[in-house]
């Protein structure tokens, strides 16, 4: 019995290593389809006030000023 399972455990392991091939590559996007991909509906970008709402949370966790992308952390120190 503990062979068994100490089999199951050793191929249950390995599945985890497996390779698989993306499923959607820049490659695969057609030049007719790339007007599609650039409408304002097809962005990552949310809802505003969720992203105002995101922000907020987050600038309030680090204690830190300033826009996205600016140098500094919740130490105080820019």
């Amino acid at each position: 019995m503990r062979t068994f399972v100490y089999l199951i455990f050793c191929i249950t392991c390995l599945t985890g290593c497996s390779i698989l091939e993306p499923m959607f590559t820049p490659e695969d996007v057609k030049p007719w389809q790339k007007g599609i991909l650039a409408k304002k509906q097809m962005s990552l970008k949310g809802d505003p006030i969720d992203e105002y709402v995101d922000e907020h949370i987050y600038f309030s966790k680090e204690g830190s000023t300033g826009g996205k992308g600016v140098g500094g952390g919740g130490c105080g120190c820019n």
